[in-house]
């Protein structure tokens, strides 16, 4: 069975409790009266479902998986404003509704379902695998673990007084009703300030899809500095937990990521990327997405 004919796609509408979140359901059409364990899975920081995601769910889809990939409120197709805001915990409360939505569906088995997510939405699966126990197995991929610590490692002295009062000016500013204050997520956007500067970065980006816009809301960029998913990976047990780390990760430091992986607890596994942050999508996918799918076999085909 060739990769076209082992999977269908459609597209899919999800109430996220009053904002419909908009993804693609992958259904395996290998055994098709019997339900299938789903994975769901959503892009990191700004990213889009069609950023170097397609691949990964198709993957786990010709395996025999159902598979729900869906963009986050504010980007994409999917509902929300203001458009290109992240908030990090609003995020994780989607990735709940959305697993709601797979395991009301005929086709999955709502015992077997487990989350994938990477770089922020990394951070996300930790804590829903740590605070929402219908998940069944994480498996999260160069992982964003504290806000505050990568923080300080980017913006300090005179950098970060202006940075928090523009923080402060932006929220006076929206509670008057003005429109917020954008930054491009990386250079050469149409806003002066960026996220990221790193030439990995802006090709990953501005390379990753047709429908990627260059922008993202300063309050994002506050929001992010208080996000600590980290704290939560000690009681993702007994979840089976699979880290996956960039040896070379300056976006989610490796060192951290290593760290809060010794504070994880059985069942859990590493696996060591070669090179940097965005290198498991490209060089290393081959890498990146079998040892996903072969955690993801163990522990959930596995159990059925």
């Amino acid at each position: 069975m060739n990769k076209q004919s082992a999977f269908t796609r459609e597209d899919v509408e999800i109430n996220a409790e009053g904002t419909v979140l908009r993804g693609w359901l992958y259904l395996p059409q290998a055994g098709e009266n019997k339900q299938k364990p789903a994975i769901v899975m959503a892009h990191g920081y700004a990213g889009l479902k069609e950023m170097y995601l397609e691949p990964y769910a198709e993957k786990f889809a010709a395996n025999g998986f159902a598979v729900v990939l869906f963009d986050h409120r504010n980007f994409g197709d999917s509902d929300g404003t203001p458009r290109h805001e992240i908030d990090p915990w609003q995020q994780v409360e989607d990735y709940r509704h959305v697993i709601t939505y797979a395991g009301s569906l005929p086709e999955v088995d709502s015992n077997a379902i487990g989350v994938w997510g990477t770089s922020y939405s990394g951070g996300h699966v930790l804590v829903v695998g740590a605070t929402d126990k219908r998940v069944k197995c994480v498996v999260s991929q160069v992982p964003t673990i504290s806000g505050s610590k990568i923080a300080l490692r980017r913006v300090n002295g005179e950098a970060l007084t202006e940075l928090l009062s523009s923080f402060a000016e932006d929220r006076l500013n929206r509670q008057r009703g003005e429109s917020p204050v954008y930054y491009s997520v990386v250079t050469g956007g149409e806003f002066e300030n960026s996220v990221y500067k790193s030439k990995d970065a802006i090709e990953f980006y501005t390379k990753g899809s047709d429908k990627f816009i260059n922008k993202v809301t300063l309050r994002s960029i506050e929001l992010s500095r208080g996000y600590e998913p980290g704290a939560f990976i000690a009681n993702i047990s007994p979840t089976p937990l699979l880290m996956l780390v960039a040896k070379n990760d300056f976006i989610t430091p490796t060192d951290l990521s290593l760290a809060a992986y010794e504070q994880a607890l059985e069942p859990k596994k590493l696996v060591l990327i070669p090179g940097g942050h965005f290198d498991p999508y490209t060089q290393y996918f081959d890498l990146s997405s079998s040892a996903a799918l072969e955690w993801f076999q163990t522990h959930l085909l596995n159990r059925q």
